[in-house]
């Protein structure tokens, strides 16, 4: 495929700072012609996937990938799931599956994993605005689907990353963990992906 757009979702409490952001905004900047996106998504899931749609008002339907990590890679599911984008490529990099059940444990005063010194208050608006956002149940396309599962993910279960992306192409891993600290070793196989 011939990549023109690239846009990358972090996950909760993590930033365009992460060390797989700032890999993949690395990998784009050495392909001519890309346009890479990496917002700072804000703690409401609303406000995040408008701020997403807006930036990605203006792209294509052909010759776009998103990439998504953990929170993220519900988002950029949700966003591949809407009859414009069904075109577009999708990665998953640990994926949560069902983050309204997860992070109503993390109601309260939070703060960011890059920036220690910067609060945000996650409430139970925050959760019912996930549970708004779930995608449907079965992907229209798996095959436009690559999906980086770590079995050593200390945070979310491996199965039900595995169950919800059954039929993707991807890769799950013996170890690892759920910052996929040996992203670099799986790159070519995510890129490769996109790139098909």
């Amino acid at each position: 495929m011939d990549l023109t757009h690239l846009l990358y979702l972090h996950g909760f409490r993590s930033s365009p700072a992460s060390a797989k952001a700032r890999r993949m905004a690395a990998w784009a900047a050495g392909q001519p012609g890309l346009n890479f996106a990496c917002p700072q998504l804000p703690p409401s899931p609303l406000e995040a996937m408008e701020l997403v749609a807006g930036l990605v008002a203006g792209w294509p339907a052909r010759g776009v990938a998103v990439i998504g990590s953990s929170l993220g890679g519900f988002y950029a599911t949700t966003l591949a799931e809407q009859p414009a984008h069904r075109d577009w490529r999708v990665a998953v990099l640990n994926p949560a599956v069902d983050p309204a059940r997860d992070l109503s444990r993390h109601i309260g005063t939070l703060t960011a994993w890059h920036d220690p010194a910067l609060k945000f208050d996650f409430t139970a608006r925050h959760v019912a605005e996930l549970s708004a956002l779930t995608p449907p149940a079965r992907l229209t396309n798996p095959a436009r689907y690559y999906a980086l599962i770590a079995k050593g993910d200390e945070l979310l279960d491996w199965r039900e990353m595995l169950a919800r992306y059954a039929g993707c192409d991807g890769e799950v891993l013996e170890g690892s963990d759920h910052g996929l600290t040996d992203f670099e070793d799986h790159l070519a196989g995510v890129v490769g992906h996109l790139l098909a």
